[in-house]
């Protein structure tokens, strides 16, 4: 790996709490230095995802043989086939940049890393106020069947039994709220 070795921030949460709007957010405050860890998916795009921005899209089978080859920092068969995870060049080129690391990960990725790289990371748990709001976020977004919101409402209580496992939490019930609270904990975490 280079020899700059920055900070990893983590934000994971159940889909819907508004893990992405608050990454967004916190990548438009360029005294941070952050950028965004595009993490590897064998899932297919939705709406307007492009490969290289977004995720990286390749095949299940692709994903199964870089498993093997050790070529993921963490990753996930967060349901059957679909696999979610982050490249070790993937830290390593936004390191090389001199930049912060910034992901937006499912619960059990962003543990992982945590553990991996205990002082290095920041992990923070973005919580919804409740389910019922998640399930109107799930639906407001307009890219996924009921049946695969359905999937990840089951999922959420699981998701939120981790949050104290996480550095902090931050309640999403009032975005402007949520968006200043992460600015104050990125900022600490990278000034200490």
């Amino acid at each position: 790996m280079n020899e700059f070795k920055g900070k990893l921030i983590v934000f994971s949460a159940p889909s819907g709490s508004g893990k992405t709007t608050i990454v967004r957010h916190l990548l438009h405050q360029e005294k941070f230095g952050l950028e965004f860890s595009i993490s590897a998916t064998s899932r297919k795009a939705r709406g307007k995802e492009i490969d290289g921005k977004d995720y990286y899209f390749i095949s299940a089978k692709e994903f199964k043989n870089k498993i093997k080859l050790d070529e993921f920092l963490e990753w996930e068969e967060v349901y059957i086939d679909n696999f979610y995870g982050t490249l070790k060049t993937e830290v390593e080129r936004i390191w090389s940049k001199g930049k912060h690391v910034i992901f937006d990960i499912d619960v059990a990725g962003g543990l992982r890393i945590k553990k991996k790289f205990p002082e290095q990371t920041l992990a923070v748990f973005v919580k919804p106020p409740d389910i019922n709001e998640l399930i109107i976020r799930l639906k407001q977004r307009g890219e996924e069947s009921p049946e695969k919101i359905a999937m990840r409402v089951a999922k959420a209580p699981t998701e939120m039994a981790t949050a104290p496992q996480f550095d902090t939490i931050i309640l999403n019930d009032d975005l402007p709220t949520a968006l200043q609270d992460a600015e104050n904990l990125v900022n600490d975490f990278l000034n200490k």
